[in-house]
């Protein structure tokens, strides 16, 4: 693990580094409360360097409400062609600007940065000479130091032989872990509550991820709970420093992106009220050339119409004039007619 995450590791033990020696200068080195401090804003600055992609990622999702009816036509169409409904999905979520795989980047980083947190506050123990960026006074330090007896590279469930030699014992584990547990657990309810909240209209889209939502809001924070016994005091802190992060980070941008919605909206009304509008009594006139060649092509046939020479008295233009009793050559005939019999 050590030379996969290498290039994690290194950088996220720096970061933790900094900060303890911000915190170390005003507290002490070895005060368990600078370390502490340490690890929550080792968070924080991971969490303001995934801030612009979270900013997507909830841009995203909000665009996705949109045209969610869109999509739940597209599943119903393609119920029994999958590859069909994706290749449809693909192409209307990029015709919206969507990227469905954008939303993940915050969640993905995350892994990582968790592991190799892990991976360095385990490799704190009594004897050695180095642990990444920090070196053997550093090494010390974190394992001198101890919030209300429970020391920060300990877990409660660690035997009790492993607990003496680092100068602690598990009650001293057990009087701080479980409340962080509990804080922990209930930080991230409330986070996915609020997000499971924001995804109503998305839930159109999909409502397989709905209900894995609504069953995840339940099962992680128990997961918090039963997890927690097993870790680290200190990756206990991150765990609850991230949590509050998110509730946060959603609670703050929630109402940013909605204020950007109503300015939009804003905008889209104040253009409609800026419009030219015909003035009382006169015909709208229409802009697109479509409607534009109508109207030319109506005033073309109107003038071929109007060149026409019209019928009278019954007399078909162009055609012969009147009936046949009617007609001039045959009166003629008939009078000369009428003058041989005589």
């Amino acid at each position: 693990m050590e030379s996969f995450f290498s290039f994690i590791l290194y950088p996220v033990s720096a970061i933790l580094w900094f900060w303890h020696k911000v915190f170390g200068a005003v507290l002490g080195e070895d005060n368990g409360f600078a370390w502490a401090l340490a690890v929550f804003f080792l968070v924080f600055t991971l969490r303001v360097v995934l801030l612009k992609p979270a900013i997507s990622q909830m841009r995203a999702g909000r665009k996705m409400a949109k045209f969610a009816p869109q999509i739940q036509k597209l599943r119903e169409k393609y119920k029994n062609d999958r590859q069909r409904m994706a290749q449809e999905m693909q192409k209307l979520q990029s015709e919206h600007g969507v990227n469905p795989l954008g939303g993940c980047l915050p969640a993905l980083l995350q892994i990582p940065v968790f592991l190799s947190l892990f991976h360095v506050l385990r490799n704190f123990h009594p004897g050695a000479q180095s642990n990444f960026i920090f070196d053997a006074q550093g090494v010390e330090s974190f394992i001198n130091a101890s919030i209300f007896g429970a020391k920060l590279s300990n877990w409660i469930t660690q035997p009790e032989a492993e607990l003496a030699l680092f100068g602690t014992n598990r009650t001293s584990m057990m009087v701080v872990g479980i409340p962080l547990m509990i804080i922990a657990s209930v930080a991230t309810f409330f986070t996915m509550r609020l997000s499971v909240k924001k995804q109503t209209d998305a839930a159109m889209a999909n409502p397989q991820s709905a209900v894995m939502a609504k069953f995840m809001m339940y099962v992680a924070p128990i997961g918090a709970i039963i997890s927690g016994w097993f870790l680290p005091i200190a990756v206990l802190l991150y765990w609850l420093a991230n949590n509050v992060w998110t509730l946060g980070q959603q609670h703050f941008l929630t109402k940013k992106i909605d204020r950007e919605q109503e300015r939009e909206r804003a905008k889209e009304i104040e253009a409609k009220k800026a419009a030219p509008r015909p003035k009382p009594g006169q015909k709208p006139v229409r802009q697109n050339g479509k409607d534009n060649g109508a109207a030319e092509g109506s005033k073309a046939t109107a003038t071929a119409t109007s060149g026409k020479p019209k019928s009278t008295n019954g007399q078909r233009p162009g055609g012969r004039q009147g009936s046949k009793k009617n007609r001039p050559g045959k009166q003629a005939s008939s009078a000369k007619k009428g003058k041989k019999r005589r």
